[in-house]
């Protein structure tokens, strides 16, 4: 039994196709097939439930699969000690961040990233919250920017910053010549929201539940884009998050974006890694770089006040 074989078995259960399995390790199918034989007769049982149709583990098969990942996972982590200990700022590091704070945040850390471990390579895999954190859990992942509150016993969690939401409303909206807002003002308003599966939806229910606002039935965006051309196109109002509005992110015409006064609506980020890593030093650093934001970036007050400058200078003069 070696490594090679484990990938093959693992890439098996995760794809139940030889020749997508095959592809996915870089060997031809008759290879992977092969050695998933030759596997099955060194163990003397079945591993693998062949069909004409799809390939299905036997209940061993999935049990063996399981522990070749966590094998798997563990010489990886042989493999990271090595190469931290030789430069601990070499080397990957894969990286899950959720979809509505990725596009927004990356654009302003990564390249603090790159000046501070010029050597790192940084892979970024987007997902929705759940398949980071299940991610995170195979060890297919080394680390995750996530919004809190994380109920994970197994890992490790480093508080980044708390991003304030501003509200998105069209031009011709009764809030839009509000300056400022108050929980209480979004009574009896509908919110636009994204769908199922978004943590940010999570939160904007939040809001609709201490403001007595609801959701506008009949539609869920798919992105903060969508929602963004959804007010822009006055079919409703929304929740944006401060990093969402700032530049390089373009404004929006027939859009205003409105302050909340006081302890305002907001969510908290944080990085969140496995305990039992090994490069739990370095990333600590790595979390100490990605709160280094610049202060402006997290301030509704000044995001607000920039969308309404912009607005301005882009008034037709008579």
């Amino acid at each position: 039994m070696n490594l090679r074989d484990l990938h093959y078995l693992v890439a098996l259960a995760e794809h139940c196709h030889f020749g997508r399995a095959a592809e996915a390790c870089f060997v031809s199918q008759p290879t992977l097939s092969t050695q998933i034989r030759k596997l099955e007769e060194e163990l003397g049982v079945t591993l693998v439930e062949r069909t004409p149709r799809k390939v299905l583990l036997t209940d061993v098969g999935r049990e063996i699969a399981a522990r070749a990942r966590d094998v798997i996972h563990e010489t990886d982590q042989i493999r990271a000690i090595a190469r931290r200990t030789l430069d601990p700022e070499s080397g990957t590091v894969r990286l899950g961040i959720f979809p509505t704070l990725g596009p927004y945040l990356l654009p302003h850390v990564v390249p603090m990233l790159r000046q501070t471990f010029p050597r790192l390579e940084l892979l970024l895999v987007e997902e929705k919250t759940e398949v980071v954190l299940q991610r995170l859990r195979e060890g297919k992942l080394d680390a995750g920017i996530l919004a809190l509150p994380l109920h994970e016993e197994s890992l490790h969690v480093e508080f980044l910053f708390e991003e304030p939401f501003l509200l998105a409303v069209p031009e011709g909206h009764a809030l839009a010549e509000r300056k400022r807002l108050r929980l209480s003002d979004l009574a009896h308003e509908s919110l636009l929201l994204l769908e199922d599966g978004h943590c940010l939806r999570d939160q904007a229910l939040e809001v609709c539940q201490l403001s007595g606002a609801g959701e506008r039935t009949g539609f869920r965006a798919t992105s903060l884009e969508t929602l963004r051309q959804m007010v822009a196109a006055n079919v409703g109002i929304t929740l944006l998050p401060t990093l969402a509005v700032n530049p390089p992110v373009a404004r929006v015409e027939n859009m205003r974006l409105i302050e909340f006064g006081g302890h305002s609506p907001h969510r908290r980020v944080a990085m969140a890694w496995r305990k039992s890593t090994a490069t739990d030093a370095f990333l600590k650093r790595l979390a100490h770089v990605l709160r280094q934001l610049p202060p402006h970036l997290l301030n509704a007050h000044a995001s607000a006040l920039q969308a309404r400058a912009t607005a301005t200078d882009k008034t037709p003069r008579p």
